[in-house]
Parts: structure tokens; sequence; C-alpha cells
């Protein structure tokens, strides 16, 4: 399949990763010759500096037999201009945007995108997929992260273990038999920066952050297990008034059960946005580092304070703030990945990704027709793929012990006929099942071989 991707930046560049070497013709084009020599040095990719916008550099980018053009610039409008000049002149079946704008969002102006007006076929927006993540954080606090899979039924949680957790030091073959009725199946552990597949005989250790795929209708147990008590979410603090910390003020604010919320944004206008557009919320003007402001805030008595300005010190430092004046759960919105792993040592409960959730939500709808959904982990160390089986495919009619996934893949959860199951080895893969699969990064390639989630022609 040809693809084009319109901007080398992080985005651009995280998909180009996931693309290539999967027999896949990759263009990347950057107007920045160096973000563009970045992609060719690194990728099995082409490289092309210009204007994406541009017909002729769209021309030379190899526009007239492409499959799909992907368009991550910094620019809506030059997104938009991108796809509208790949359907008009190039013909293009396949186009996807970012747009960031909430005013292009809108569904009042739906119609704005079809194919006889401007004609984009898939819209990614940033910062609704960074306000959905940032309010699965709110509602599964005692996890670290979490992300739906196989329409709402099944979960993945990351779980931090302390010392107090019950099932320290025993092999994880033997949870199985202590909680035979319990739908849940440990896929990853990170142990000292190492993230890996655990083996049956592996133990937990205290200090492990793991990775659990669990029946949604178990997520209350399945916490319990590894120590953690459910916890209320009455009072919330959001730093930061931006299209992130708005959407989740107004989502909270519509949810069924009554939220306390407080709202601290620093520039003037942006704040008289965000109170004109809530209700309930009490909106305050200052720095979200100022203690004074958020002790007025009331971020003491919080149940949890979410920090989603748009700098990543402020936020960490903020949710450092908030901790030390005995906020029990701070939520950080980091964009550099790099930062990820001076969390812990912050004393941060969680923080999201908007890199990870944009790259897993483009990707979704780049690869095969029936890959229903992928998850990013951590600084794409790891993917979590859910795919429909094919009769075609080489893992069909076989019973998972007899499937020869890769070291670092674990089957973290199937469907049949709508029902989520724990998969065990003795469990027959059948065609039309929906599985869940936790691969490492090195494993992707195989893991998708498997389950024949190859890049088809759209």
């Amino acid at each position: 399949m040809k693809v084009i991707i319109c901007g080398a930046g992080q985005v651009g560049w995280q998909i180009a990763r996931h693309l290539a070497g999967e027999a896949n013709d990759l263009t990347v084009v950057d107007n920045n010759p160096a973000l563009v020599r970045r992609a060719t040095e690194t990728l099995d990719v082409q490289g092309l500096t210009g204007f994406a916008s541009h017909p002729d550099v769209l021309d030379a980018a190899g526009a007239r037999d492409a499959d799909m053009i992907i368009a991550a610039t910094y620019s809506d409008e030059v997104n938009m201009v991108i796809c509208q000049v790949a359907h008009s002149v190039f013909g293009i079946p396949r186009k996807i945007a970012r747009l960031r704008a909430q005013a292009y969002l809108d569904q009042l102006y739906a119609d704005l995108y079809r194919k006889e007006h401007l004609p984009i076929d898939v819209i990614i927006s940033p910062e609704r997929e960074v306000a959905d993540a940032a309010l699965k954080r709110l509602r599964a606090p005692q996890a670290f992260d979490t992300e739906e899979f196989m329409d709402g039924q099944a979960e993945l949680l990351g779980i931090a273990l302390d010392d107090d957790c019950p099932v320290l030091a025993t092999p994880l073959r033997q949870l199985t038999d202590l909680f035979s009725t319990l739908r849940a199946v440990v896929v990853g552990v990170r142990r000292e920066k190492t993230l890996f597949a655990p083996e049956p005989g592996d133990q937990l250790l205290a200090g492990d952050a793991i990775y659990v795929f669990t029946h949604a209708d178990d997520i209350g147990r399945t916490l319990e297990i590894f120590g953690k008590t459910a916890q209320r979410q009455e009072r919330v603090v959001i730093l930061g008034a931006g299209n992130v910390g708005l959407a989740v003020a107004q989502a909270l604010e519509a949810a069924p059960e009554r939220v306390r919320l407080k709202l601290v944004e620093a520039d003037r206008k942006r704040a008289e946005v965000a109170a004109d557009a809530l209700v309930r919320t009490i909106v305050l003007l200052g720095d979200a580092l100022d203690a004074a402001l958020l002790e007025e805030a009331g971020v003491g008595r919080a149940d949890a304070v979410l920090a989603v300005t748009n700098d990543d010190k402020t936020n960490m430092l903020a949710a450092v703030r908030a901790k030390t004046m005995g906020c029990p759960l701070a939520i950080a919105l980091i964009n550099d990945p790099t930062l990820a792993p001076l969390l812990e040592t912050l004393d941060i409960d969680a923080y999201i990704n908007p890199r990870s959730t944009t790259v897993s939500s483009i990707l979704r709808h780049v690869r095969h027709g029936r890959v229903r959904r992928i998850y990013s982990i951590g600084d794409s160390e790891a993917e979590v793929i859910e795919a429909q089986v094919l009769s075609s495919s080489p893992i069909c009619d076989q019973r998972i012990r007899d499937i020869d996934f890769p070291e670092g893949a674990l089957v973290g959860a199937l469907m049949k006929k709508g029902e989520i199951i724990r998969p065990r080895g003795a469990t027959l893969v059948e065609e039309g099942d929906i599985i869940a699969i936790f691969a490492l990064a090195e494993d992707v390639p195989e893991v998708e071989r498997l389950v024949q989630v190859s890049v088809e022609h759209f």
C-alpha cells in the first residue's frame, strides 16, 4: 500500500515508524529538511522537503498512485487543503486529517467534510482524544493507564503494585487457580524500567507496574485483588482551561454523578470563555503554580487534580505541589515522553501522552479493515491490537496453546458471539472471534502476520 504522510513531527514520525517495515511504500513530506532527514535516516521511508499542500509537491511524492494520505502537519488549514488537493487533483481514495480547532469539529458543520465539499474521510482531534483519556483516568483513579476494548466490554488497566498488594510473590498461573471466575489476564509487566510479557511461572513484585486485561464487570474486583481500593471522585480541580481542560470539565458536568469542579486558568480571555461555557464549575484566574491560588481552589481537599496546561513542566510541578498539599490523586498531561520516567520519583500518579493517544487513533484507521482498535503503550514500547479473526488467518481454528506467538506477545481477551471470555491454553480461536493481543514493539509485525492485519487497499 502506498501512503503519503504529511508532517514529519513527532506524530507523523511515529506513524511512519509503525507503518514502515509492513511492506508499505511510505513517503514523508515536510517543509523542514531536518525533520525529513531524521525520518529517512531512521526509518525505511522516502522523504521529500516541501509544502505538502502544494500540488506539485504531492505529485513529486507519488500522489497519482497513492492509496492513502495522512495530513498531520501543525496547521489545521494546511491539513484541510492537503485533503482537498489529494481528492480533487489526484483522486486519493483515503484521506485522514488531524484537526485541532474545536470550531472545525462542531456537529453543526459536519456536512463540510462530505466529498462534494471538503473531502476528509477521517478526522482526528488530539484534544478530544486527550480529553477522553483524561476522563478515563479520573474514572479509574487507581490505575495509571486505562483503555477500553471490545466495545467497552473489556478494559486494559495499568496498575502500580505497592508493598501491601496481596498477591505479591505469587506465580501468575496460581492466580488463575485462586481466582477461577475472574476474567482478567496480566499481559505486561514493567520492572526496573523494562517492559516484558510475563511467563505463567513469573511472580509479581512490589514496585512493578503491570498491565491487566479485565472484563468491564470485573474491574472493581481486579483492582481489589491487586491491592487497590475503590475511590469516588467528588471534588476535582482542573489546572488549565484550554481545549482539553474545558472538554473534561464539560463532560464531568454532564456526568450522572455529581462532581464539584474548580478550574484554574492563567489567561483571562480563556478563563472568561470557560466561565461562559460551564454551568456549575467555579473558574479561578491565576497561575497553576501559585500556592495561594491552589489553596483557594481547595486542592488539599480535592479527590483529584488534573494538570492539563500547555506546558509539561508546569503540569508536573503543579501535580507535585497538589500532592504535597494533600491531594491523593494527581494526573499530568505530558507531551514529552522522555519526562515520563520522572513521574514515579515525583509521586505523580498518572500521566496522559497526547502523542500516544493521537498516534493510536490514527493507526486504528490506517491499518487493515479487520483491525478494530490499536493502543500504543508507553513510548511506543508495546501495542495492544484488537482484531477480528478471519477464516484465512493462521490462528483460526487453533487452540491458543498451539499458536506460535512470539515471546513478547500474550492474548489478553477473546470475544465469542458478543461474550468476553478469559483466554486459556485450551481456548479455541474461531472465525469471527474478536481477539486482543498485547505485543512488545519488536513482535508487532509477527502478531500482525498471525492475525492477518496487513494493510489493504481501501
